[in-house]
């Protein structure tokens, strides 16, 4: 059994704030531990997009201890409660925090992640726009699933023109590939 009290704390702090909706944190932990089931073991690079309340984002780092993680918040108070939960889970040595666009990270790190992750970070063509610039050939792109799959949520010529192969479905989550 996993202690998860500092991250329950943390999050409760961001959820004070009103930028965690969930009411049951335990729940939203174990939603985002299907982002850490979906992420390749041999991944060491992570961005997590739109990072908001730090879910999944948070979650990740603490059972992934093994990753590089950039979290990128373009809402400076959320970023800002971002950092100050990094600090209380002592994560400062590989978690860092992007208090911008995604398009700043764009231009430093295209192609280097070996996964990028988003929960709520934007429409569908938008997300995997995105993550084809972020993520090098063979990552991985994980994303939160409404509960009924629409195969028309993520059309084809949206994914090949970001250079994506859909993997699947696995719960609430769908992974794909980066060719």
């Amino acid at each position: 059994m996993t202690d998860d009290s500092a991250l329950l704390a943390a999050l409760s702090a961001i959820q004070a704030r009103g930028a965690i909706g969930e009411a049951s944190l335990t729940g939203a932990i174990t939603h985002a531990e299907q982002f850490v089931d979906a992420l390749p073991l041999a991944a060491r690079s992570l961005a997590d997009l739109g990072s908001g309340g730090g879910l999944p984002g948070l979650v990740i780092a603490v059972r992934r201890p093994d990753l590089a993680i950039t979290l990128v918040e373009r809402r400076h108070s959320r970023a800002d409660l971002l950092m100050r939960a990094v600090r209380a889970l002592s994560l400062m040595d590989r978690v860092t925090v992007l208090a911008d666009d995604v398009r700043v990270l764009g231009a430093r790190a295209a192609g280097t992640f070996d996964a990028v992750t988003a929960r709520s970070f934007a429409a569908p063509p938008i997300t995997a726009q995105w993550a084809g610039i972020l993520l090098r050939a063979g990552g991985v792109l994980v994303v939160s699933e409404p509960p009924d799959d629409d195969p028309q949520r993520w059309p084809a010529d949206t994914l090949a023109s970001a250079g994506l192969v859909d993997d699947g479905r696995r719960a609430g989550v769908r992974r794909f590939v980066r060719r």
